[in-house]
């Protein structure tokens, strides 16, 4: 029996399964990785692996459709943000291709006293695991595998249950760009085959992008085998309204913030905070708003929301909205679910001892807070176990930058959405994980920051 398997969440058609790899073939997948690792790291040059990653980048953009097709059959990402999503990882590839020398040079240390001089030097750990999600399949792996193929480390790909045609295609970029066998390996492992890989000594770090629980175990597993461990887990972002001078503006932000991937991205916008003279205008105008938006056929160019990643998924958050309304949440908008599509939903009155208001909604739901000013604003948005990113809307610059410092988040994005990019770290603080991807600090994680000192 297998749990790989690509189920249109559309239609509810389960296209096509992938078995899962035996215990002896994860044994030569292992052995792969650290044979490559072997020579990857020391008989090729940083250029040389940089040409190989830029060559991927270029093929995700040159298949894009392809691609995206995958991963809306996979996950029901509307068509026209799936093929952004292969542009995006394109752009991931190439960002680091163009800067791994400048982040892997050698750095000096100023010394205190003595003669001669030091450096750091910065080198692989070796075989790395990698266990994805399936809300952005291309984007979180090239985040991943990008800086650390450069860097030397080598790569053990496991992706989420409902994603393996996207994470064979994948490893089939990575095969066509020219990565020597054992560079790149994808594995549709147990997650109790995933124990015996953290376990393995040769495998040196991992790196996870998933749930709290999943994050939980498998931090507990690497540190139980000392292992470096990078995990970007959940988030329930503020969104604060503090002052604007374009409410309509503000108000499509807050939509495209919250419905981006159907709802379903770590970093979109779920709680909105807003400053009391702007809490009913902004709530007529946002629900309103919402309210335009309809699931439809993801497969149509002209779809903005599209059916949750699964049946599952869309049960789940129906029971979320139906017990945060038991709790006395007011129901403004929506709430209704056909199959996997959910209707864009709209939330007030949402206490602090109702369990919504420390949950994270995955999917077109959203929380909209009255806040009495900008310490309230700031405590509402504080108050939540996770602390990924967030959003601060004001035409205060002052307020910007003294809201952003006493946000807890890893991130905060002030007046603007939909803004990260190939050269911004992410990543958070509290229960939404530990380290960095991306821009230089992703390429600082899993390395060697070895120390040589000259006398």
């Amino acid at each position: 029996m297998t749990n790989y398997a690509v189920v249109n969440p559309a239609t509810g058609e389960t296209v096509k399964t992938y078995p899962t790899i035996t215990d002896a073939e994860l044994e030569a997948a292992i052995a792969s990785a650290d044979e490559a690792h072997r020579t990857w790291a020391k008989s090729t040059t940083v250029e040389e692996r940089a040409a190989l990653i830029r060559r991927v980048g270029e093929l995700h953009v040159e298949r894009r459709q392809e691609l995206a097709e995958i991963i809306v059959r996979e996950m029901g990402k509307p068509i026209e943000q799936a093929l952004a999503e292969a542009d995006f990882a394109g752009a991931i590839y190439e960002y680091y291709a163009d800067n791994a020398s400048e982040f892997l040079k050698d750095e000096p240390v100023a010394l205190l006293d003595g003669e001669g001089s030091a450096i750091i030097r910065r080198s692989s750990l070796g075989p790395l695991l990698g266990v994805m999600p399936w809300n952005f399949p291309y984007y979180q792996v090239a985040r991943f595998a990008g800086p650390n193929v450069i860097i030397g480390n080598t790569i053990i790909l496991k992706h989420a249950e409902q994603c393996p045609e996207s994470a064979a295609a994948i490893e089939q970029i990575f095969r066509d760009a020219g990565a020597p066998e054992g560079v790149y390996v994808n594995v549709y492992a147990s997650h109790d085959q995933i124990a015996t890989v953290i376990a393995d000594p040769r495998v040196q770090g991992v790196s996870l992008t998933g749930s709290e629980r999943a994050g939980a175990a498998v931090a507990e597993l690497a540190g139980k085998h000392l292992k470096k461990v990078v995990l970007e887990l959940g988030g329930s972002d503020p969104f604060i309204l503090l002052s604007t001078d374009d409410l309509d503006a503000a108000v499509q932000n807050a939509v495209d913030a919250r419905l981006d991937n159907n709802g379903q991205s770590c970093n979109a916008a779920k709680r909105f905070i807003v400053i009391d003279e702007l809490y009913e205008p902004f709530l007529e105008k946002f629900t309103a708003k919402i309210a335009e938006v309809e699931a439809t056929d993801p497969t149509s160019s002209d779809s903005a929301l599209g059916p949750l990643s699964s049946l599952k998924a869309a049960e789940g958050l129906d029971e979320q909205v139906k017990r945060a309304v038991e709790h006395g949440a007011t129901l403004v908008h929506g709430g209704s679910r056909d199959g996997a599509f959910f209707q864009t939903t709209v939330l007030t009155d949402v206490t602090p001892e109702n369990p919504a208001s420390k949950e994270e909604f995955f999917g077109p739901v959203a929380q909209v807070y009255r806040a009495a000013d900008e310490a309230e604003a700031v405590r509402l948005a504080n108050d939540i176990p996770f602390g990924l990113g967030s959003y601060v809307y004001t035409t205060d610059q002052e307020q910007a930058m003294r809201v952003a410092d006493s946000i807890e988040a890893g991130m905060v994005f002030v007046n603007l959405v939909l803004a990260d990019g190939a050269e911004l770290p992410f990543g958070g603080v509290k229960r939404s994980g530990s380290g960095r991807e991306l821009g230089r600090f992703g390429a600082d994680e899993f390395v060697n920051k070895k120390m040589i000192r000259i006398g």
